[in-house]
């Protein structure tokens, strides 16, 4: 059985996902397995604007600011695998279940986003996530999400 796999810089990305800086958490996919996996990748420098606050003498990626990562490749996975529109099409968080966070995410560092689609059942599509940095679980949740239709001129 030949699976193909495919993987997209950030001109695709931009395409997909509505998110723009400071906001975009996803740098480039590595390889993307349609209705199955997908990974991706985070380059992490000292120039996020979170690192200002988080903090000021040890600067330390947000824990929210990973699942947000996640939750964008969750996005790429379902987006690449269903046409829509990015101007009238939003992704929202529907809720995370047994996020642990077990390393810190510091400037330097190359975080590589792991999402598996486990279901989709009455709109909300269900994934497993880690995030990685150098092989090290930095991140892990179940990820709940669902695709909205929205009017841009409301």
């Amino acid at each position: 059985m030949n699976i193909e796999k495919i993987n997209f810089d950030i001109h695709k990305i931009l395409t997909l996902l509505p998110h723009r800086y400071p906001f975009l958490m996803v740098d480039r996919v590595i390889d993307l397995v349609p209705h199955k996996s997908i990974k991706a990748l985070k380059n992490v420098t000292v120039n996020e604007p979170f690192f200002t606050g988080h903090f000021p003498t040890r600067p330390v990626m947000p824990g929210v600011m990973i699942l947000e990562a996640l939750a964008q490749t969750a996005a790429l996975l379902t987006f690449a695998e269903e046409p829509h529109d990015p101007e009238t099409t939003l992704y929202y968080f529907v809720g995370i279940d047994g996020a642990r966070f077990k390393r810190v995410v510091e400037p330097g560092d190359q975080l590589i986003l792991n999402v598996t689609f486990e279901r989709y059942m009455r709109g909300i599509w269900k994934f497993k996530a880690h995030a990685e940095v150098d092989g090290a679980v930095a991140c892990e949740a179940e990820l709940m999400c669902t695709v909205k239709n929205v009017d841009p001129a409301a």
